[in-house]
């Protein structure tokens, strides 16, 4: 991003830490038909502090609902949870987009404790 680009600007590590971004595991996956969006909804494994949370996640260009359960990916956890139609989003899951506007979804190289922080 450009300097002058809002997008760019600076926040102390104390405001980025304030979000609780944390290791899940799909454990389900299920279409989403009621969603403006293709997308699809997810139960995430966040371990025993935190639990399974919901989720509602427009990835439906990269990734097939038979390949997600098992795949580990990165959430916020702290956010109140949204009213996404019939669907209760309680987790915000983390991705970026490729050069044709698709997510891929972030998540470590190597294995961890479901509900490791990320720091």
């Amino acid at each position: 991003m450009a300097p002058d680009d809002p997008r760019a600007e600076e926040i102390s590590p104390e405001t980025f830490f304030a979000a609780d971004l944390r290791l899940g595991r799909i454990v389900e996956a299920l279409p989403f038909p009621e969603a403006r969006k293709p997308a699809y909804r997810l139960r995430i494994d966040f371990g025993p502090a935190i639990g399974v949370k919901t989720s509602s996640a427009q990835i439906t260009g990269r990734y097939r609902l038979e390949d997600l359960p098992g795949k580990r990916v990165i959430g916020v956890v702290n956010f109140p949870p949204r009213q996404i139609g019939p669907v209760r989003s309680e987790v915000l899951v983390l991705g970026v987009h490729d050069d044709e506007g698709e997510v891929i979804l972030l998540a470590p190289d190597f294995d961890a404790p479901l509900g490791a922080r990320v720091s």
